[in-house]
C-alpha cells in the first residue's frame, strides 16, 4: 500500500517587519526562516515520517530554490517525482509577519501550474487498488478531477483536502472517499456522500462524520508559538494512524493527529516544526486514553 500525493512544493520564506507595507513604501525586515512548504509537500513529508510508503508528485523549478528543495528532501523517507527540473521558477511563499501579529503572504504557482496532467499520470503508472491518492486545492479543478477519476478507475482510495478552496470543488464529492475540511470550507463546499468526513475547528478540536455517526474529538491543549503547518500535520497523522491499523479514520486517529499538531504549533516554522520520525513512532504507539 502506497500513498501518492499530487500537489505542490514550495520554499517558504518568513520575514519579520514592523508593519505591513503601504503601496510605494520601502521597509526594513529580518529573514526569520526558510523552510520547505506547500501543502502537498507538508503532508507527504509527515506521512513518510510515520512509516507510510509515500510518493510526492510535485514540480520543482530549474533555479537555486529548486536545487535547495531537493537537497532538503533527499534526507526524507519519501520519493519526490519527477526527478527532472521544470523550466520555471520554483514556487515560493513570502510570509510577512508584522510586530502586531498581522501577516501578508505572497505565493506563486508557476511550477504547479506548469505540471500538466500528461506529465503527472506516468508517475501513477504502478498505482493499484488499495493505494491512496491524496490531493489538496493547489491544482485546477479540471486537473484535480481528472486525477481523482483515474484513481477511482484503479480502485484507489481518494483523499481530499480542498485548501486553498475553490467553489467548484463542490462538484468533486462523488469522487472522494475521505475529506478533511475546516469550518469555512465545509460551509462553502457542503461535503456529502463520503465514507469519512473530518471537519477541523482549530484549537477546539474536530468533528468526525463516519458510518452514519457524528463524533466530536477535542484537541490536545498546547501553547501555540506558530500555527503554520498544523492542519497538514493533523491530516497526515490522522491518515497514517488509520492506514497503519487498517481502518478508516476513527477517534484514535484524530487523537493521534491532535497530539502531533500540538507538537507542530509549539515550534516556529513549518518543515522545521514538524515532529520527527521517532516522535511520531512513539505517538502512534499510544492509545486514546
Amino acid at each position: 500500500m502506497r500513498v501518492y500525493v499530487t500537489g505542490n512544493i514550495t520554499v517558504d520564506e518568513t520575514w519579520s517587519i514592523a508593519d505591513i507595507p503601504q503601496k510605494g513604501s520601502s521597509v526594513h525586515g529580518i529573514k526569520v526562516s526558510q523552510d520547505i512548504g506547500g501543502k502537498g509537500a507538508n503532508q507527504a513529508i509527515i506521512l513518510s515520517r510515520c512509516g507510510i510508503e509515500t510518493r510526492l508528485i510535485a514540480a520543482t523549478g530549474n533555479d537555486s530554490n529548486g536545487v535547495w528543495i531537493r537537497q532538503q528532501i533527499i534526507n526524507e523517507p519519501l520519493s519526490l517525482l519527477p526527478n527532472a527540473y521544470f523550466n520555471q521558477h520554483s514556487d515560493t511563499s513570502i510570509i510577512l509577519n508584522s510586530a502586531d501579529g498581522d501577516n501578508a503572504i505572497i505565493t506563486t504557482t508557476a511550477a504547479a501550474d506548469a505540471f500538466c496532467l500528461e506529465e503527472i499520470i506516468p508517475h501513477l503508472a504502478d498505482a493499484a487498488a488499495g493505494d491512496i491518492l491524496l490531493q489538496q486545492g493547489n491544482f485546477s479543478v479540471e486537473k484535480t478531477r481528472a486525477l481523482f477519476q483515474l484513481a477511482k478507475a484503479r480502485g484507489m482510495t481518494t483523499v481530499f483536502n480542498p485548501s486553498p478552496v475553490n467553489p467548484d470543488f463542490a462538484h468533486l464529492w462523488p469522487l472522494i472517499d475521505i475529506a478533511v475540511v475546516n469550518e469555512s470550507e465545509a460551509a462553502e463546499l457542503q461535503p456529502q456522500g463520503l465514507k469519512t468526513l473530518v471537519i477541523t475547528q482549530g484549537a477546539a478540536g474536530a468533528w468526525l462524520v463516519s458510518e452514519g455517526q457524528r463524533r466530536f474529538c477535542p484537541a490536545v491543549a498546547a501553547e501555540a508559538v506558530d500555527t503554520t503547518g498544523a492542519g497538514d500535520t493533523f491530516l497526515a497523522v490522522m491518515l497514517a494512524s488509520a492506514l497503519l491499523r487498517g481502518v478508516l479514520p476513527d477517534p484514535l486517529a484524530l487523537t493521534h493527529a491532535s497530539r502531533a499538531a500540538a507538537i507542530t504549533v509549539s515550534r516556529r516554522g513549518t518543515f522545521n516544526a514538524f515532529p520527527g520520525q521517532q516522535e511520531l513512532a512513539a505517538l502512534l504507539s499510544t492509545g486514546g486514553e
